[in-house]
């Protein structure tokens, strides 16, 4: 049997979830370039014995360079319950990343407004009276410190394209790797930022589902354990 094209973490017969890696697309390349739904399903057609090609809905899209936990629904019912999900909170994110700076205070929640800005593909900060503001919400607490750099434990309670990576660029502490956002220094692949955990609903057993991504290799071996407790405490940083 043809392999996965990544690490499957979840799947029955509404979801699946897979552990995504940086440097491929979620979705919405042109036909000559990979993305994580054209490898999937080739995978699955070939898996299910030639089957003509399954619905896959993205529901957690995720940013080219981030790796982590990416949830697909297998049907047009599923994704529009888990999107309601999402639209009304009731769904979870963790991610983590590692940062060129601590973030002051070292843990909170931050409010801002931001803007698509088209001509450079990212987003950028507005007043809340621009036609085109979204409010971006997040918590965060600084976990400890890899070397040089900190990490950073985020819960988005909103959605935005680009949202955590530009918040903790407005914040002074840009993700490593990320020079769409400010970031100094380079990470071997990808940027700093990793889907850590995602807990939802399930919508046909409706019992809380809880899915984890195991970090990459190179978070391991940089240093960056699975349980953040057992990084030293970061030193304060103006």
């Amino acid at each position: 049997m043809e392999y996965p094209p990544f690490e499957i973490l979840y799947e029955d017969a509404q979801l699946l979830a897979v552990n995504k890696p940086a440097g491929i697309a979620t979705m919405g390349v042109s036909a000559d370039k990979r993305s994580v739904i054209s490898l999937l399903r080739h995978y699955l057609g070939r898996r299910d014995s030639g089957s003509s090609p399954c619905f896959l809905g993205v529901v957690s899209r995720l940013d080219t360079p981030v790796t982590g936990v990416l949830l697909l629904a297998k049907d047009p019912r599923t994704a529009e319950a888990l999107n309601r999900q999402f639209r009304e909170r009731l769904a979870f994110k963790r991610y983590w990343a590692l940062v060129e700076r601590a973030p002051q205070p070292p843990a909170g929640q931050w409010a801002d407004w931001l803007r698509p800005s088209r001509r450079h593909h990212r987003v950028e900060a507005c007043m809340p009276e621009d036609p085109e503001a979204r409010e971006a919400i997040t918590n965060y607490q600084l976990r400890g410190q890899v070397g040089k750099w900190f990490l950073v434990e985020l819960r988005p309670l909103t959605g935005r394209k680009h949202q955590l990576r530009w918040q903790l660029a407005l914040h002074r502490c840009p993700v490593v790797g990320d020079r769409k956002y400010g970031a100094r220094t380079p990470f071997p692949v990808g940027i700093a930022l990793h889907a850590l955990e995602l807990e939802i609903l399930h919508p046909k057993e409706n019992v809380p589902l809880r899915i984890r991504a195991p970090l990459p290799p190179v978070w391991r071996r940089l240093g960056v354990p699975e349980d953040p407790d057992q990084l030293t405490n970061p030193r304060q940083h103006p």
